[in-house]
């Protein structure tokens, strides 16, 4: 006899609320600690495409050229493939392939590019008159970075932020399928690999919540920066 839709998808009795506290618990360390690292990474990355894209010269159109298709190749590596191909690579960096701290080297090196390329668009967004009233005035290389085009660009940037924060949620649920942890593996190995679609949608309606959250804050931020 087919179950109704409540039984399928409402029996709560079938969820263990310490292991989804557990499985959240994971999902939010990888996405926390990989973001921070590719807001770094990502910040660094893409002032380095910016710097090397602005002067032209031999030398650093070959050096840009190299950057970006390392980028490239990084960004558009699916996430599942590149999260196998550096099992070596993670096992001796964390020691392990399974939990929540093996996902991150995948995710950083995934995420990281992608945010690179928008800090790079952020940067070249920023009005040049600005830029050459800054060189104007005597202010260093440093100065102008951190005082003029990081200031300009920080609505862009933390927008940039938020949407790969979104992508970075999702590649956690991705990781927790081949042992990352998290709700991704929650869904996986609980709900529908024994069939408790129930667990699958709880995972799924938090996965969901912590996305709008996520979004909610990026929105405010990036008015709240908007100079405009």
């Amino acid at each position: 006899m087919d179950k109704s839709f409540s039984e399928t998808y409402l029996n709560f009795q079938q969820v263990s609320w310490d292991t989804l506290k557990e499985a959240i618990n994971d999902t939010l360390f990888m996405t926390i600690v990989s973001m921070l690292i590719v807001f770094v990474l990502g910040l660094l990355l893409g002032l380095l495409l910016y710097s090397l894209g602005r002067k032209h010269s031999a030398a650093r159109s070959i050096l840009y050229g190299v950057v970006s298709i390392l980028s490239n190749i990084f960004r558009s590596t699916p996430f599942m493939i590149l999260m196998v191909l550096i099992i070596p690579f993670t096992k001796a960096l964390v020691g392990t392939m399974l939990g929540a701290k093996a996902a991150i080297p995948a995710l950083v090196l995934s995420a990281a590019p992608f945010y690179a390329r928008l800090v790079e668009i952020a940067f070249r967004e920023v009005d040049s008159g600005v830029l050459e009233a800054a060189d104007a005035m005597g202010a260093s290389y440093f100065q102008t970075i951190y005082k003029v085009l990081i200031p300009e660009s920080l609505p862009a940037l933390i927008s940039g932020l938020t949407v790969t924060s979104v992508s970075m949620i999702g590649f956690t649920a991705m990781a927790g399928a081949i042992g990352a942890g998290g709700l991704g593996a929650l869904a996986w190995q609980e709900g529908y690999q024994r069939g408790n679609y129930t667990v699958t949608l709880v995972a799924t309606v938090i996965i969901l919540i912590i996305v709008f959250i996520v979004q909610g804050v990026g929105d405010f931020l990036t008015k709240r920066t908007d100079k405009r």
